[in-house]
């Protein structure tokens, strides 16, 4: 199966602060499936580094106040074109992130609180369809791949 992944669980230091978060079972996940490593951030072209984001309601800002939803919406896009050119059925993407978070999101406070959403990205590749998980559900996504 081809799974689009967030690059930064593969550590690629794509992160907002330049880092990655590489994850040990993304390794598993690439050797029984075809990976296709996407920054949505970047792709909506947004630098790496770049200042703190986080989701308020529909929109993304921040931490500086400046609206960014744009290029996240950009970047989205740009995720969801991969999916399709690619094939992909399903997607494992950072957990909490304005971008690829699903279910549970940084509230838009800069505080580290977390309320219930989506990312951007992880938005709009379920409403097309796309099977998305943070990378805590890789074991789920590894069993019901088998």
């Amino acid at each position: 199966m081809k799974i689009l992944i967030s690059a930064c669980l593969l550590g690629v230091p794509c992160r907002y602060d330049g880092a990655s978060k590489p994850h040990p079972l993304a390794q598993a996940l690439l050797e029984e499936h075809q990976l296709v490593p996407v920054c949505p951030e970047q792709l909506g072209g947004l630098p790496t580094p770049r200042p703190p984001a986080e989701r308020r309601g529909n929109r993304v800002v921040s931490r500086e106040g400046t609206d960014v939803t744009e290029a996240y919406r950009r970047g989205a896009e740009a995720a969801l074109t991969l999916c399709r050119q690619f094939g992909c059925q399903a997607a494992v993407l950072k957990e909490r992130s304005p971008s690829c978070g699903r279910g549970v999101v940084y509230d838009g406070t800069f505080t580290g609180a977390l309320t219930e959403g989506d990312g951007v990205t992880a938005e709009l590749l379920s409403a097309h369809g796309i099977l998305v998980s943070g990378e805590s559900g890789i074991p789920e996504l590894l069993e019901a791949l088998r």
